[in-house]
């Protein structure tokens, strides 16, 4: 699949999604919606890819969220299964995906960070829910992930006044992991991305996986469950669970392969 309105990049094991609508703030219609859907399924299914970053075109936007001028011109409303940006509710991926945001994520856009395993945000990032100022609400996530991030209370503050965010505030709220330069949200996701790569690759989605599905229920069932969901199934299933414990008996660097 040729894309028009986004880039997709590979830099060894990683794969980088580039939100590109400068033009528009890198605000999302359902050509663009469709693509990500697209890059995001092949980037789940390529056992070669282990982390994904997902930013905008430019430093003035990750993404102003849903194009209204597209909507109001008579644009077709729409996404795949995956929601909006191919990501709010993609729950099958157990790979980590970083959001790096440079400058305006507002609306949409800050719920596809919110969809993100990490934000690292520039200096220069704005963090908002605004669709009450034009008669709307933030279906895609925002309303639900927010306060389980950041608590209740502290999202009320955000949702019902429609307040813009810092990313330095983001950071003290909770939501943004690291704060980096102007123009250095992209370098700061490779370098948490690099990290993330020197690890089991297979170890890595078991323990995304178990977080996420754990966080769902009771203490004491998830403890009994976890070794019964498939990333654990198959980390235990896998070379990489035989390499780790060689590579440290032999005082050596693991070859992590994934499989």
């Amino acid at each position: 699949m040729a894309y028009e309105h986004i880039l997709v990049e590979r830099e060894g094991p990683i794969t980088i999604v580039t939100l590109n609508r400068p033009q528009v703030f890198n605000a999302l219609h359902k050509p663009a919606h469709f693509e990500l859907d697209d890059a995001f399924n092949k980037f789940s299914a390529d056992p070669d890819q282990w982390v994904a970053i997902v930013t905008g075109a430019g430093d003035k936007a990750f993404s102003a969220g849903n194009d209204l001028k597209f909507q109001a011109a008579g644009g077709e409303r729409g996404w795949a299964k995956s929601g909006f940006g191919g990501l709010v509710s993609r729950f099958d991926c157990d790979k980590p995906i970083i959001a790096a945001v440079n400058g305006f994520a507002m609306g949409g856009g800050f719920e596809v960070a919110l969809a993100c395993d990490l934000i690292v945000a520039a200096e220069n990032a704005i963090f908002a829910l605004p669709e009450p100022s034009v008669g709307l609400a933030a279906l895609a996530g925002g309303l639900l992930r927010l306060p389980r991030v950041i608590g209740m209370k502290r999202a009320m503050g955000m949702i019902l006044t429609a307040r813009r965010v810092s990313a330095k505030e983001g950071l003290e709220l909770g939501f943004v992991n690291e704060v980096a330069p102007v123009g250095g949200a992209l370098a700061a996701a490779k370098a948490i991305a690099k990290k993330i790569c020197e690890l089991s690759p297979m170890s890595i989605r078991a323990s995304k996986q178990i977080a996420i599905r754990g966080a769902e229920m009771p203490l004491a069932q998830a403890l009994v469950e976890q070794e019964t969901w498939p990333a654990f199934k198959a980390m235990r299933d896998s070379a990489d669970f035989v390499e780790g414990p060689k590579a440290f008996a032999e005082k050596r660097k693991p070859n992590w392969t994934g499989r």
